[in-house]
């Protein structure tokens, strides 16, 4: 075969083998040794995400809950506001104090008593080792 031939048949092959040799890396010369970032995983060099402490979830839960209950006139099902019973046993607790202080010093001063109270219950809660009778508890 003469060397025009061989060119010929070349680039009329290169346009199908683009694609592949572009991600074997070929053409760009990249190769598997070098400076590439090691994936991140188990056994990567990447921090573990943060996670957010249970007594924090907690308190976010309950907070938000609260002001839900205070403002309507009902109590809801603990488990559809994704609350375990102890969980929910603070709310009722905060929202009793909530009304009470929402009567006596207005919304405002309920608003942060509930902060306040749904912070102090998870935190105690938590100490005492928080749900440990199933997932509900």
């Amino acid at each position: 075969m003469t060397m025009g031939r061989i060119r010929r048949a070349g680039s009329a092959l290169l346009p199908a083998l683009l694609p592949a040799l572009l991600a074997a890396g070929v053409i760009t010369g990249c190769s598997d040794t070098g400076s590439r970032t090691p994936a991140a995983g188990p056994t990567g060099t990447s921090p573990s995400p943060r996670t957010t402490p249970p007594e924090d979830l907690c308190t976010r839960l309950v907070a938000h809950w609260s002001r839900e209950v205070l403002d309507g006139d009902t109590y809801g099902d603990y488990q559809s506001m994704g609350l375990s019973n102890g969980q929910y046993e603070i709310l009722r607790k905060v929202v009793d104090a909530a009304r009470a202080e929402k009567a006596r010093r207005g919304p405002q001063a309920a608003d942060a008593l509930i902060d306040r109270r749904a912070h102090e219950g998870c935190v105690r809660w938590y100490r005492n080792g928080g749900p440990s009778k199933g997932p509900w508890q």
